[in-house]
C-alpha cells in the first residue's frame, strides 16, 4: 500500500475555481470523478426507501422538535430593536410613504400608487429628482418595512426602484445591504449573491457594506467558503473593510476552522489597516479557538484583551468556558467559572452547558451528572443542548443505557428535542449495530417535522464506516446529494475515514484528493481523519510527515494527531516507536490526556504487551480519568488471548459497576477467550445470548464460533453454525472458509478441502495462501510431496486467478520443504 499512496502535500491550498457569486455544486466540477458507488445494499433500499409514515404525530413518544437556534457573540446591534422605528434623515414626504405601504394591504398597485407620490413630492422646480433626499427616503423606507416584518414588501419596494431611471443613484450601497440582509434572514443567501452579481453586472456601485451584508449572509445560512470568497474578492477590489467586516470575517474563518495562523494573518491585518479591535473581535477570536479545541491560544487572546483596555464580559465567559468544554479541560473550566462569578457575572445555561460538556468528553459523567444537579439546584432548568450534551457524553463512554435514560429524562421534563438530539440518538442505536432502531430515528426526524441536517447524513456515514458497510457507505452519500445536501468539509472527512475504515484505502484517497479539489482549507480536522486513514494501513512513516507539515503550517498536532501516530505505529509493528512516544507521553512532554491514555492501553493490547497495557490503564486510573467500553474490551482482549479467565471477569464486573453496556466487541473477545479453552462450547452460548439481546452478530463472532468446534473437531457443529451464518445474512470471509479447510486438511481430509476451495471460489471469495498452505503442509507431513505438486498444479484449473507466478513460488517453497 506504501507504494501506492501518493502522499499530496496539504500545503499550499489550491485557489478557489468557482465565481464567488453562484453555488457551490457537489462534485461536479472535479476533474477526477468519485468511483461511481455500488447498488444500493438491502438494509439501505429497505430503510432509507420506506414511505415516509403520513399518520398523526400525536402518539409519538417525541414531542415536536424545536429548531436548533444559534447564539451570537456580542450584541445585536439593530438599534431599533424592541423600539418604536425613527425616522432618522427620512423626510415627511418619506414617512407618509412607509406609513401608507405598512397600512395598506400588499399590491403591485399600491406600490405603484406610494412609490410614485413619493418620487413626485421629491421634484424640484426643474422637475429634476432631488436623487440626494429621495435616495435617503428610500433607504428609510426598505428598513422601516424590515422593522415591522414586512420583507416581501421591502423587496418589492427595491425591485420597483431597480427599475426606474437613475436606479444606480438611487440604490445605494446602504440600500442594497439592507436588501441583502433582508433576504439573508430569509434564508435566501443564493438570491443575495445573485442580485450582488447582477447589480454589478448592471453597473451598481458595490461597497464595503454590501459586501459585508453578503458575507453575513452567506455565513448565517453556513455557506462559509462562499463567504471567504466574497472577502476575497472585496479585497481584489480594492474595498477597504471595516471592523464589522473584519468581526464578520473573523466569525466565518472561526466557523470554517481555519487554521489559526490564517485566523490570526486577518487580525494582523485589521489592526494594520487602522481598525481598531473591539471586545466583538475579542470575542470572536476566542471562539475561533473552539473547533480546533486551541485553548492557549485562548487564553493568550484573553490576555491580549485586557492589555488593551477591555474588561471581560459575560460573553467572553461563556466563550471561553466553551472552549474549556471542547478541549476536555474541566478543571480550567471550573476555574473560568469561579472568576466569572467573582466578577459579578452570574453562571447562566449557557455556562453550565460548556462545563458539563468539558466533563462529558473526559469521559467524566458522573461529574457531569453532579453539575446538571447542581445547577438545577440553583434554579437554572436544563436546556435541550444540556441533555443532548450528556445523551452525547453516555454514547461516547459507550454507556448506552444511561444515553436512553437522560433521553427518557428529558422527554419526561418535556423538553423538546432537536435535530442533535436525534443525530446523538442515531449514533447510540448505531454503535450498537442496531441499525433498524437507527433508521427508525432517522425516519421520527420527519415525523416530526424536523429536516436532517448535514450532520444526520455525517452520522449515518459514520456509524455505517466504522461497522466497514461500504455499500452502505456510498448509498448514503447518494442518497444525502438526492436529498440536496452538498458535502461540507466534515462530510469529506467521514467518509475519508468510512472508506479507510472499510479497508477501501484507495477511495479514501480519492476523496481526500476532491477534498483538497474543492478548496476546503485544511485544518485539524482533516490532518487527523487523514492521519487515522494512514494509521489504519501502518503508514507510520508517512504519519510522522504529516505531524511534521502540520507543525509547520503551525497548526498544532492534538491528542487525537498523536493517538493516530500510535496506532500507525502499532500497526506497523514498531514498538519501539510506541515506547518512545509513551515515555513523552509518562513524562509530560506531550499532555497525557484521557484520549492519549486510552490509546496507549489499547496499541499495548493490539500488540499484545499486557505489562504495557496495565501500565497504561493503571496511569489513566491514577489520573482520576474514567475508562470506557472500548478501553476495556482492549484489556478484556489481551486477558483473554493470554487465558486469564479471573482477570476477565474483573473487567466484566468493572463495566457492570461502571453501567457500561458491553458491546458486539466485548463479547466477540469473551467468545474468543472461551473458544481457546476447554470451554469452547461456551462460545457458542455467548453467540445465543447476544442475540437475544437484540445484538446482531457478526463475521468475527461466527468465525470464533466455528473456529472453536474446528478446532476441536467437532466439524458437524461447525457446519452448523455455518448454516446458521448465511441465514442470518452474515457473509463467509476467507477466514471462515479457512478455518474448514484447514481443519479437513489437518485430517487427511484432502478432498473435503478442495471441495471448500471450489466452493470458495464459486460464491466470489477469493483464496489467499492461507487457503492453500495448510493443504500443501498436511501432504507433506504425510510425506505425500507428489500429491502436493499435483494439488499445485491443479490449482490453475480449480481458480481462474490462480497465475503461473503463484504455481512456481508455491512450488518453489514445496522443493525447500
Amino acid at each position: 500500500m506504501a507504494g501506492k499512496l501518493s502522499l499530496p502535500s496539504l500545503l499550499p491550498n489550491p485557489t478557489p475555481r468557482k465565481p464567488f457569486f453562484q453555488d457551490p455544486q457537489l462534485l461536479s466540477t472535479a476533474s477526477t470523478p468519485l468511483p461511481p458507488p455500488p447498488p444500493l445494499a438491502p438494509l439501505i433500499q429497505e430503510l432509507l426507501h420506506r414511505p415516509n409514515p403520513t399518520a398523526s404525530t400525536s402518539n409519538s413518544i417525541y414531542p415536536p422538535p424545536v429548531p436548533r437556534t444559534r447564539r451570537r457573540i456580542g450584541k445585536d446591534r439593530d438599534f431599533n430593536k424592541g423600539k418604536p422605528w425613527t425616522h432618522h434623515r427620512v423626510s415627511l414626504q418619506g414617512q407618509q410613504a412607509l406609513k401608507a405601504l405598512t397600512d395598506s394591504d400588499f399590491s403591485a398597485e399600491t406600490i405603484d400608487e406610494v412609490m410614485i407620490t413619493l418620487f413626485n413630492s421629491q421634484r424640484q422646480e426643474s422637475s429634476e429628482l432631488c436623487i440626494e433626499s429621495l435616495s435617503l427616503d428610500i433607504l428609510g423606507v426598505i428598513k422601516g418595512l424590515r422593522h415591522y416584518k414586512k420583507c416581501d414588501l421591502a423587496l418589492s419596494v427595491f425591485e420597483w426602484v431597480r427599475n426606474c431611471p437613475n436606479s444606480e443613484a438611487l440604490l445605494n450601497g446602504s440600500v442594497i445591504a439592507v436588501i441583502v440582509s433582508i433576504l439573508g434572514k430569509e434564508g435566501r443567501a443564493s438570491a443575495a449573491s445573485s442580485l450582488l452579481n447582477d447589480l454589478q453586472k448592471a453597473g451598481f456601485q458595490i461597497d464595503v457594506y454590501a459586501y459585508t451584508s453578503l458575507i453575513t449572509a452567506l455565513s448565517g445560512n453556513r455557506r462559509y467558503r462562499e463567504a471567504a470568497m466574497v472577502f476575497d474578492k472585496m479585497e481584489e477590489e480594492g474595498c477597504k473593510a471595516t471592523l464589522v467586516t473584519y468581526n464578520a470575517i473573523l466569525n466565518v474563518y472561526g466557523k470554517m476552522g481555519m487554521p489559526w495562523n490564517k485566523i490570526m494573518d486577518v487580525f494582523r491585518d485589521l489592526k494594520n489597516s487602522g481598525v481598531s479591535p473591539d471586545a466583538y473581535t475579542y470575542n470572536t477570536l476566542i471562539a475561533c479557538c473552539r473547533r480546533g479545541c486551541l485553548h492557549e491560544e485562548a487564553e493568550g487572546i484573553v490576555e491580549e484583551m485586557k492589555v488593551a483596555g477591555f474588561v471581560p464580559d459575560k460573553v467572553t465567559y461563556n466563550v471561553l468556558l466553551d472552549v474549556y468544554g471542547k478541549s476536555g479541560r474541566p478543571k480550567e473550566a471550573m476555574e473560568v467559572l469561579r472568576e466569572m462569578e467573582e466578577n459579578g457575572f452570574s453562571a447562566s445555561v449557557v455556562s453550565y452547558n460548556s462545563l458539563i460538556s468539558a466533563y462529558a468528553r473526559g469521559g467524566l459523567m458522573e461529574e457531569a451528572m453532579e453539575l446538571k444537579g447542581r445547577m438545577m439546584g440553583k434554579g437554572i432548568r436544563p436546556d435541550v443542548f444540556t441533555f443532548t450534551t450528556l445523551l452525547s457524553g453516555f454514547e461516547k463512554a459507550g454507556k448506552y443505557e444511561s444515553a436512553v435514560k437522560i433521553f427518557e429524562e428529558m422527554r419526561n421534563a418535556g423538553c423538546k428535542p432537536n435535530i442533535c438530539t436525534f443525530n446523538a440518538l442515531i449514533k447510540v442505536y448505531g454503535n450498537q449495530g442496531k441499525f433498524v432502531e437507527m433508521m427508525k430515528i432517522f425516519d421520527d426526524i420527519k415525523v416530526l417535522g424536523c429536516s436532517p441536517d448535514i450532520v444526520t447524513w455525517n452520522s449515518l456515514l459514520a456509524v455505517f464506516g466504522q461497522n466497514g458497510m461500504g455499500s452502505e457507505v456510498s448509498g448514503v452519500f447518494e442518497e444525502m446529494k438526492r436529498a440536496g445536501f452538498a458535502a461540507e468539509r466534515d462530510t469529506f472527512n467521514t467518509l475519508i475515514s468510512a472508506y479507510s475504515r472499510c479497508g477501501a484505502f484507495d477511495q479514501a484517497m480519492v476523496v481526500y484528493n476532491r477534498t483538497v479539489e474543492e478548496g476546503f482549507v485544511p485544518d485539524l480536522s482533516t490532518y487527523n481523519t487523514f492521519l487515522a486513514a494512514l494509521a489504519r494501513g501502518g503508514l507510520w512513516e508517512q504519519s510522522e510527515k504529516v505531524i511534521a507539515e502540520m507543525k509547520d503550517a503551525r497548526c498544532k498536532p492534538n491528542e487525537l494527531s498523536y493517538s493516530s501516530l500510535l496506532h500507525a505505529y502499532a500497526n506497523g509493528r514498531e514498538v519501539q516507536k510506541i515506547h518512545d512516544l509513551a515515555e513523552n507521553i509518562y513524562s509530560c512532554s506531550i499532555e497525557p490526556s484521557v484520549v492519549l491514555l486510552k490509546t496507549l492501553v489499547l496499541v499495548y493490547s493490539k500488540t499484545d504487551l499486557l505489562v504495557e497495557t496495565e501500565r497504561a490503564f493503571l496511569e489513566l486510573r491514577r489520573r482520576g480519568f474514567s475508562p470506557d467500553i472500548t478501553t476495556l474490551n482492549a484489556l478484556l482482549s489481551i486477558y483473554g488471548r493470554k487465558q486469564m479467565v479471573a482477570k476477565a471477569n474483573e473487567i466484566l464486573n468493572f463495566m457492570n459497576e461502571w453501567g457500561l453496556t458491553p458491546s458486539l466487541a466485548t463479547y466477540n473477545c469473551l467468545m474468543y477467550m472461551y473458544s481457546q479453552s476447554n470451554k469452547y462450547k461456551q462460545s457458542e452460548q455467548i453467540l445465543r445470548d447476544i442475540s437475544g439481546k437484540g445484538i446482531k452478530p457478526d463475521v468475527i463472532s461466527y468465525n470464533t464460533v466455528i473456529c472453536a468446534y474446528c478446532r476441536n473437531g467437532q466439524m458437524g457443529d461447525a457446519l452448523r453454525v455455518l448454516t446458521e451464518m448465511k441465514e442470518a445474512g452474515v457473509i463467509p470471509d476467507v477466514i471462515t472458509y479457512n478455518t474448514f479447510v484447514a481443519r479437513y486438511a489437518a485430517n487427511a481430509m484432502f478432498v473435503e478441502a478442495t471441495d471448500v476451495v471450489r466452493y470458495m471460489i464459486k460464491n466470489g471469495c477469493k483464496p489467499n495462501e492461507n487457503t492453500y498452505n495448510p493443504i500443501v503442509d498436511s501432504y507433506c507431513k504425510l510425506d505425500r510431496k507428489d500429491e502436493a505438486v499435483m494439488f499445485i498444479k491443479s490449482l490453475c484449473k480449480l481458480n481462474p486467478h490462480f497465475t503461473k507466478e503463484e504455481e512456481c513460488r508455491f512450488l518453489e517453497q514445496l522443493r525447500i520443504k
